[in-house]
């Protein structure tokens, strides 16, 4: 029988709690990885980010937020310009559209500025609920949800979801787990599913959350080979933490490319 299988509502609330407590300890280290200074720098960031990685869109921001340094800067660019800049995040030329049309209607209907409310957020070009409750939780520091492919794969894994629909998983984390903690559990997540439950092979051998994840065992639960799987800065210290040799962690794994 699959562990958990007979899980109450209640129980499965509780061990949701549970596994969000020791994501905290195992990811003290959990932040936004895009670099912002405004809200409408995370913004842009956030959209570029789709399809590539924060580290591509790390390298790219710096040359992007010197050039347009507001709503009105980006309404007014020469499409072929940004295009340039933006080559390099792939989708470059529907990046630009929308960031166009965002500092255009950003002038048009909100006197430049990045407004602070999920309904307005949702109605402007190139931003969904995902950008939207990120943009919310690490700019205006309201709580909010981030579901991205590594948000949807582990809520899955984990058992509090069975869902793919984005704003479905949001509704239902979000009675899981409390108002407060929406935002770094996001990162936190997030930064599992970068560094430890991978999509094609996950670390189970090498995980703080192996007693309290029905998925345990989709990925190798020895020791040696999980902690091979193990990626990141801290990748030798997520292995202590999960009980594991960090000598089994190789020296590469701190610059090993993370999945986007």
């Amino acid at each position: 029988m699959k562990r958990f299988a007979r899980e109450t509502p209640i129980g499965l609330k509780r061990r949701a709690r549970k596994t969000a407590r020791l994501l905290a300890e195992t990811h003290p280290d959990a932040h936004c990885e895009l670099d912002f200074s405004t809200p409408l720098e995370l913004a842009v960031a956030t959209i570029l980010s789709a399809q590539t990685t924060d580290v591509r869109v790390n390298q790219v921001t710096p040359r992007l937020f010197l050039k347009y340094r507001s709503a009105a800067d980006y309404a007014a660019a020469d499409r072929a310009e940004m295009e340039e800049i933006l080559r390099p995040t792939g989708f470059f030329r529907a990046k630009t559209d929308s960031l166009l049309k965002l500092g255009a209607l950003l002038e048009e209907k909100h006197g430049g500025v990045l407004p602070d409310k999920l309904d307005e957020l949702v109605a402007l070009p190139g931003i969904g609920r995902k950008t939207a409750n990120v943009v919310l939780g690490n700019a205006f520091g309201v709580p909010g949800i981030t579901v991205d492919t590594h948000f949807r794969r582990l809520t899955n894994r984990f058992g509090w979801v069975h869902e793919d629909d984005p704003v479905k998983i949001e509704f239902l984390v979000a009675d899981l787990i409390e108002k407060r903690d929406w935002t770094m559990l996001s990162h936190r997540v997030i930064f599992h599913g970068r560094r430890v439950c991978h999509s094609r092979k996950p670390a189970c051998g090498a995980c703080t959350l192996a007693a309290v994840c029905p998925s345990y065992g989709t990925g190798p639960t020895e020791a040696a080979p999980a902690a091979k799987l193990l990626k990141g800065p801290r990748a030798r210290d997520l292995a202590v933490a999960a009980g594991v040799d960090p000598e089994l962690v190789p020296a590469s794994a701190a610059l090993a490319a993370e999945e986007p």
